[in-house]
């Protein structure tokens, strides 16, 4: 009896410190989710009559029932934040990196100012990232390409500036790039051509320049290409639908591009909306080519600018 106990008491105190180590584990894991989400709050100035994360965010109360959080029940952990349209002012806090469970990032509708911190590169499980209708600045940050599990990324109407980095193109499970009326210029980099499950692109409102990459036209589950409002100039490709069975939506209006509309963009048979207008397209021989019911013929006749 005695050797018994003997031998199980080493093993009552492993279980034992196991079960401590998990705790401890478990709570230092909760409060670095709290201390991150207190401090983006004390970056965040809300101007709004209810003030929302000053009365509901507060470490008196647990963190997972606080407004705009959601934790998981397997982890209990912080797994998406949604303070969209809170009337929020500030920055973003580099602690919001902390959130290392964090699938689910949408803060768009609000005041928010700066850059984006680099410290965002460690959010290893996020998979959405919304920050429309801010006022965020600066360059779109390479380290976004970072994030090996990211499928939608939605950067719309800010003011964001300088290129659009080709780093955005080791986003291999990226299905959504909604980068549309910010200040960018430069070229549209032709990696993007390697987001192989892409199946929305939008860049209008913008101000970029040089040819719209071939390797765009090559990634077969594009739905939407949205160019529209840049200073794109060159010539689609002659092939433009042999590799775009799902195109719904192709708008490259108010651009210069020329040469002729290709004819080859009648085997898109699921496409539903082309705008193209407000172009320099050469469309005399092109127009001779079709017959009176073709639906681009009256794109084709009103091209002044």
């Amino acid at each position: 009896m005695g050797r018994s106990c003997n031998l199980l008491l080493p093993l009552a105190v492993f279980i034992l410190l196991i079960h401590f180590h998990t705790s401890l584990s478990t709570v230092t894991n909760i409060s670095t989710d709290e201390a991150s989400l207190l401090s983006f709050k004390s970056h965040s100035i809300s101007f709004g009559p209810n003030n929302i994360l000053a009365t509901n965010w507060s470490s008196s109360s647990p963190v997972c029932s606080w407004i705009g959080v959601t934790c998981s029940s397997r982890h209990h952990r912080v797994v998406a934040l949604d303070i969209s349209s809170m009337q929020l002012h500030g920055t973003i806090p580099p602690h919001l990196g902390n959130l290392s469970f964090l699938v689910s990032l949408n803060i768009k509708n609000n005041t928010f100012h700066g850059d984006l911190p680099e410290e965002l590169a460690h959010l290893h499980r996020l998979k959405l990232i919304d920050v429309t209708n801010n006022n965020f600045t600066g360059a779109i940050p390479s380290f976004l390409g970072l994030l090996p599990n990211l499928r939608i990324m939605i950067l719309s109407n800010n003011q964001f500036s300088g290129k659009i980095p080709s780093a955005l193109s080791n986003l291999t499970k990226l299905e959504v790039l909604r980068v549309q009326r910010n200040f960018l210029h430069g070229e549209i980099p032709r990696e993007l051509g390697d987001l192989r499950y892409t199946a929305f692109i939008d860049m209008q409102g913008n101000q970029l320049t040089g040819s719209v990459p071939t390797s765009i036209f090559n990634i077969t589950t594009m739905q939407i290409i949205a160019l529209t409002t840049n200073n794109l100039t060159g010539k689609l490709p002659m092939t433009i639908c042999d590799h775009l069975p799902n195109l719904k939506v192709l708008d490259i209006s108010n651009n210069y591009l020329d040469g002729i509309i290709p004819p080859t963009l009648e085997k898109c048979r699921k496409l539903q909306t082309s705008s193209l207008f407000r172009n320099d397209w050469n469309c005399a021989k092109r127009i001779s080519q079709l017959n009176s019911s073709d639906r681009i013929i009256s794109r084709c006749t009103a091209l002044g600018r």
